[in-house]
């Protein structure tokens, strides 16, 4: 077996090892992947490691459909590992339209070195039937569980085939360009000139959208902090402050930094802090701002326990950036269905709320509240902000316009794929000055 071969081989375990965890264990592909990824020297097995989980999983209801069609005999609660060789297999032969002979020769080959000698004939038989008659679309709705399948159904009943259907594709590159460091337009040029295509889009002053993935390394100006990844909802975030130099920020829910950087890209004299209940996930937050140029005061602290952390001066505008469900990003984080559990919502709105609560506290009169999710459900998004206005006197709720998505309460729901973005919920709040 020569050089290439091999590391073809050991891509296809490193697939099926972590696709068995996530399948079968309830493991985080992006934990997963993080712990998988650094093992491969060359970018191109890690992009295609990332490629293949990803495809398996967005795709793993037809491929079960097309397995239990074709197969006599179902796989039973030891064959994990298999299962998920099978679905990597069928992923590069459907999804990836990879080289058949590759994709075959390498997968057949990683049977035997899981240790499956004796049914790497089935699984180059199976895989045979792919390349024969190919896999069937299915319902991409199927991916979902039911309970959430009808939730997305109950709150949005004319597009939810849509968004099913979107969720099952991949996401593109959305570039976040400095502009502290040059212009959108210059940055254009640049990506241009090697050759990577790109455009921008109007009502998104910052952003890129390219027609294909490339690694962050190919980026001009990445480590130096000219452009960041950033999907073009969460860019929108931004557009919803008007920011003067000197006011103070606050960023309650702010790992992995992103939005911070975002403000302080286009205002670097703001008074920022960001503040997240996680530290390891702070640390994140310091490598991005500190990669892009732009400083704030970052604290380890439940943005809702406001003795621990808050000294008493209002903030005259606060992002709250709530955790959620993450069903508006489920094409970038597709285990989120395998993991998801209707008890997980009701706690999510709880803490939503607590938050709410506590960034209302913390707000200066006429300050602005900015409430963002990156979910679909009416529970987290116009529900949890409509029960909010219910609780306080003076709220102004601020529609952010036609620019963000639908009318959903007060606020906007971008839903996925839609001007090819994620999922995301818009909703901005003005306290009453005094």
């Amino acid at each position: 077996m020569n050089t290439t071969t091999q590391a073809g081989v050991v891509v296809r375990v490193m697939a099926a090892r972590v696709l068995d965890a996530v399948l079968h264990r309830g493991r985080s592909l992006k934990g997963e992947l993080a712990t998988a990824l650094p093992q491969l020297a060359d970018v191109r097995d890690r992009a295609l490691l990332e490629a293949i989980c990803f495809t398996a999983l967005r795709r793993r209801g037809a491929y079960n459909a097309a397995l239990a069609g074709w197969m006599t005999r179902p796989l039973g609660p030891r064959d994990g590992d298999l299962r998920a060789l099978l679905l990597a297999g069928l992923a590069q032969l459907d999804g990836l339209e990879l080289p058949p002979h590759a994709a075959l020769s390498a997968t057949v080959e990683a049977a035997r070195t899981l240790g499956r000698p004796h049914q790497a004939g089935m699984v180059n038989a199976l895989l045979r039937r792919a390349q024969r008659e190919g896999v069937a679309d299915g319902d991409p709705a199927d991916a979902w569980p039911a309970w959430l399948q009808q939730q997305v159904r109950s709150d949005w009943p004319a597009q939810a085939t849509e968004i099913f259907a979107a969720t099952a594709q991949a996401a593109p590159l959305w570039l976040r360009v400095n502009r502290r460091l040059g212009s959108r337009d210059a940055y254009l040029a640049q990506l241009a000139d090697v050759g990577i295509d790109a455009q921008a889009f109007e009502g998104l002053p910052d952003a890129l959208c390219l027609a294909e993935s490339v690694p962050m390394a190919s980026l001009p100006g990445f480590a130096e902090g000219a452009v960041s990844v950033q999907d073009g909802s969460a860019q929108q975030v931004a557009g919803l402050f008007d920011l003067a130099p000197g006011a103070r920020v606050l960023d309650a829910c702010a790992a992995p930094g992103g939005k911070s950087a975002h403000l302080l890209e286009r205002e670097p004299a703001l008074a920022l802090t960001a503040l997240d209940v996680d530290a390891r996930r702070l640390r994140q937050v310091t490598q991005t701002l500190e990669r892009v140029g732009v400083q704030a005061t970052l604290q380890a602290a439940d943005a809702s326990s406001l003795d621990a952390w808050w000294d008493g001066t209002p903030f005259d505008a606060v992002l709250l950036d709530a955790p959620c469900s993450a069903t508006g990003i489920v094409r970038r984080q597709p285990d989120v269905l395998l993991h998801r559990r209707p008890e997980d919502i009701t706690a999510l709105t709880a803490l939503q709320a607590r938050l709410l609560e506590a960034a209302w506290a913390v707000l200066k009169p006429g300050g602005t509240l900015v409430y963002a999710t990156c979910s679909l459900l009416a529970d987290e998004n116009a529900r949890q902000v409509d029960a909010f206005l219910a609780r306080h006197a003076d709220v102004q709720s601020d529609d952010p316009g036609t620019a963000f998505g639908h009318a959903s309460g007060v606020g906007r729901q971008r839903l996925t794929g839609e001007g090819g973005m994620d999922g995301f919920f818009y909703a901005r709040l003005r306290k009453a000055a005094d």
